[in-house]
């Protein structure tokens, strides 16, 4: 029986990516930083699943996390590095404690989670599943932070890919656009400006998809061991399209597009006088 280990699984995508690997079969150790949602969802799957309390900044956890999934399952044969946070905020008005910590949780905590995974995914010849973004290679203003973090998984993820081919591993990355999670939910409740930015994107930018949608389209591209997956499906799109995305042309019509955004947007930060995004909750939400 195939088995799985999911970061940032107490909500969300990683949740939801869970009830969809269980439902095929799949035995699932879910992880994360909020063990009464994690202990809940486990209950959920039914018997054969495991929970684990993780911080991805720490290493050590990860491990023991790891090893406690294979002396009970037995092998490990996917894991899912979903676990990610994000700062609304631009350079100017960011903290540098905020930046931060975006960088560690969603760079450093992949790179913590595949590497603690990796041993036993290398002996089962299994998968190695990223959960990068449409920001990887389509940078929006005001989030500069998750931007960079997001592209820096894209660009590991790479550099995996032809690291372990030789030993049988595929490895691959989930590139999403807006989700309905509480990441994104959060922020146009709390900045008005962020949710008017968001419906003047241009397409595919501007839509947003259901976390169950993202689900089924994740567990699809590890059965296919896909190189990427992308959801909605025109973010392929803006991916082959990336160099004129970033290029001056482009730059021109969003600032014709945005308008004041960035105004707008600093002054309502700065009115909440807190961190906008996953910094203000201990849950790590992907």
């Amino acid at each position: 029986m195939r088995t799985a280990l999911i970061t940032g699984a107490a909500r969300g995508i990683g949740a939801a990516t869970a009830r969809a690997l269980a439902a095929r079969g799949t035995r699932v150790a879910v992880v994360g930083l909020e063990p009464e949602r994690l202990a809940a969802l486990t209950d959920e799957l039914g018997p054969g699943h495991l929970w684990h309390p993780v911080d991805v900044t720490d290493p050590v956890s990860l491990r023991t996390a790891v090893d406690a999934t294979v002396a009970s399952f037995g092998r490990l044969d996917v894991v899912v590095a979903n676990a990610g946070i994000v700062n609304y905020g631009t350079v100017r008005t960011t903290e540098p404690a905020d930046f931060a910590r975006t960088i560690d949780v969603n760079v450093n905590g992949v790179f913590n989670t595949v590497r603690a995974a990796l041993p036993w995914i290398i002996a089962s010849r299994g998968h190695v599943l990223t959960i990068a973004s449409l920001a990887s290679f389509t940078p929006v203003a005001g989030m500069a932070a998750y931007a960079a973090s997001k592209a820096g998984v894209d660009a590991m993820t790479c550099s995996l890919r032809n690291e372990v081919a030789h030993l049988g591993v595929t490895v691959g990355s989930a590139h999403f656009g807006w989700i309905n999670t509480d990441m994104v939910r959060d922020a146009d409740a709390e900045l008005p400006s962020f949710a008017r930015m968001r419906s003047r994107l241009p397409w595919p930018a501007n839509s947003t998809t259901e976390v169950t949608d993202c689900a089924r389209a994740v567990v699809r591209g590890i059965e296919r061991r896909s190189r990427r997956v992308y959801v909605p499906g025109s973010v392929a799109v803006a991916y082959w399209a990336r160099s004129l995305i970033t290029s001056h042309v482009a730059d021109l019509v969003m600032r014709k597009a945005m308008g004041g955004f960035i105004d707008r947007y600093e002054e309502e930060t700065a009115r909440l006088g807190r961190p906008v995004g996953n910094h203000a909750h201990k849950a790590e939400r992907s």
